[in-house]
């Protein structure tokens, strides 16, 4: 997702870290977030399924991919286009309809999501 996070900072720049956001570390709680939602912000839309599946638009790019629940983290393997975007593994947190995901397992960029009804 790192060339995604690029086209999220580029798209809009990622707000200050923030204390208000708190950790998510278990799949549970992130299906529970995302069941339902579209995450958004400008000129990117996402769903992210319960099941694993990862499908949308970056930038009127279709953005496809996998993911799984890996230690803690939400680990994707990313296709934006043609471009592979491999795999990475995210921290996750959520602050009540925004959701914040940062590679490189919480220490790389980040970038703020809107969890909005599907």
């Amino acid at each position: 997702m790192r060339i995604l996070f690029s086209l999220a900072l580029v798209l809009g720049t990622a707000g200050a870290a923030s204390a208000e956001f708190t950790t998510v570390v278990d799949a549970e709680r992130f299906r529970d977030l995302i069941t339902d939602k579209v995450l958004t912000r400008p000129l990117i839309r996402l769903k992210v399924s319960p099941s694993g599946q990862i499908e949308g638009t970056g930038a009127a790019i279709a953005v496809q991919g996998n993911w799984n629940w890996r230690n803690g983290f939400f680990c994707r393997d990313l296709s934006w286009g043609e471009r592979d975007l491999g795999y990475n593994c995210q921290e996750v947190r959520v602050n009540g309809s925004r959701i914040r995901f940062t590679s490189d397992k919480g220490n790389g960029d980040y970038a703020d999501f809107s969890l909005k009804p599907n």
